[in-house]
């Protein structure tokens, strides 16, 4: 079994600790605010009062943690973990940060000869306590084959995208298809709704059919219950579709549905549903309608 050193234990960084626990690894854990410490630690982590004591005999560091700005501050500033990471460790970045942000950290650790993967997840808080994510990789072919070991305790599928890069590329990509299935749910229960039909029954002719998708079903039959408690928060889905829409610029892409639902996000956001699930941006669709939802 590794010694591995896990940074940023937020709901989905506790969940993969616990996987990489039940795994037989040795992990040390830091976090910048010392609440959720307890929780890991309990179940046998090891807490470090430093990013310099954490990773010091560490053989693999992985960390997830919000944003560009957190990367900037614990990975990239000075004094933070691309100094100070023994070079013989595998680095591994599960967050989702801008592409450009991860081509930075790629530069930062090849810098100093440290092996280093962009490996974002998919999937929120019931995948990531079950071990049940979805990982997708940029970075050499031979360091994704040595990172296996503390890969697969938390993910149910692990996928090579390419070379450096590539893994933050794709987790956009992916977050665009979320963030649209939730737009065309909202869309299309409204429109039922209106059309008075059954919203238990459109979700079910929703399960079987062959456009049929979790979100539709899962997250529609919560929106019946005006059920948004948290699994992937709001302010979470708006700033990753900040960072597509950074993304497609760059790309000189238009994104004309991706725009409609950020103009959606961002009022969601401002009426202060941020800290509610991702789903909740559907009640601002359903208010523009005049209409109700939940039974």
């Amino acid at each position: 079994m590794a010694r591995v050193t896990f940074l940023g234990l937020g709901t989905m960084g506790r969940g993969m600790v616990k996987n990489l626990l039940r795994a037989g690894h040795t992990v040390t854990v830091h976090n910048r605010s010392e609440g959720p410490l307890a929780e890991v630690v309990a179940l046998g982590a090891q807490a470090a009062p430093s990013v310099a004591e954490a990773v010091r005999e560490a053989e693999y560091v992985m960390y997830c943690l919000a944003d560009d700005q957190a990367i900037e501050d614990v990975v990239l500033g000075a004094g933070g973990l691309a100094e100070l990471v023994p070079t013989d460790a595998l680095v591994i970045d599960l967050s989702t940060v801008s592409p450009s942000m991860g081509l930075r950290e790629h530069e930062a650790f090849a810098a100093r000869g440290v092996r280093f993967l962009d490996a974002p997840v998919f999937g929120s808080r019931g995948e990531t306590e079950a071990g049940g994510l979805w990982v997708v990789v940029g970075g050499r072919e031979e360091d994704f084959e040595a990172a296996r070991p503390v890969l697969e305790p938390i993910a149910e599928t692990l996928h090579h995208m390419g070379p450096a890069g590539s893994g933050h590329r794709m987790k956009l990509v992916g977050n665009l298809l979320v963030a649209s299935q939730l737009q065309a749910l909202g869309d299309a229960l409204v429109l039922a709704r209106k059309a008075n039909l059954d919203l238990e029954a459109v979700l079910g002719v929703l399960d079987v059919t062959d456009f049929r998708t979790p979100i539709y079903s899962g997250v529609g039959r919560r929106v019946l219950k005006d059920d948004h408690s948290p699994d992937f928060a709001l302010k979470l889905l708006v700033k990753d579709l900040h960072l597509i829409r950074q993304f497609a610029q760059e790309l000189d892409v238009a994104l004309p549905s991706t725009e409609a639902t950020t103009r959606v996000a961002e009022k969601a956001l401002e009426e202060g549903l941020g800290e509610e699930n991702a789903s909740a941006l559907i009640k601002v669709v359903a208010e523009e309608a005049g209409v109700g939802l939940a039974r």
